[in-house]
């Protein structure tokens, strides 16, 4: 029978796109579980602390506290999500906070596209160089509501 493959700390941060620093700490933290040790200190991890750690860096990217993301680790990988109705409200609730995020972002990059277009980044500032109509003048579009409402906030 073959033994299990392990890993160094370098080794799962590179699987993980983990710091070796943020593994350390996510284990003082309890977290995730006190890694094995080899005779001579260091830490070796397995294939499923690997996908643990996977895990908690997509929780991570969603925004969730770490506090928050201790639940999931409890949850088998072959669970039925229907069984743990609170993390199922828990995610939707972080993707509605995404989604917001993105709605908001998007206005940004409309808001800078539109600039862009304009060539003017300021309505006062010098028409210089732009092209404009047979008497001088530049044409400029008037911002609607839904572009200016992120810069209301």
């Amino acid at each position: 029978m073959k033994d299990e493959q392990t890993f160094t700390i370098k080794q799962t941060a590179e699987h993980t796109g983990m710091t070796e620093d943020t593994i350390r700490y996510y284990e003082k933290i309890a977290l995730l579980p006190r890694a094995e040790r080899k005779d001579n200190g260091h830490r070796i991890y397995r294939q499923e602390d690997v996908e643990t750690i996977q895990l908690l860096g997509c929780l991570k990217k969603t925004g969730m506290p770490l506090e928050e993301m201790r639940p999931f680790l409890a949850v088998s990988k072959d669970s039925d999500p229907a069984d743990y109705p609170e993390l199922v409200e828990l995610l939707r609730s972080h993707r509605e906070n995404i989604a917001a995020q993105i709605n908001s972002l998007q206005q940004v990059v409309d808001f800078i596209d539109m600039k862009l277009k304009e060539g003017k980044y300021r309505r006062d500032c010098s028409v210089e160089g732009l092209e404009g109509n047979s008497e001088g003048e530049v044409k400029t579009k008037t911002s609607s509501p839904a572009e200016m409402s992120y810069f209301r906030k």
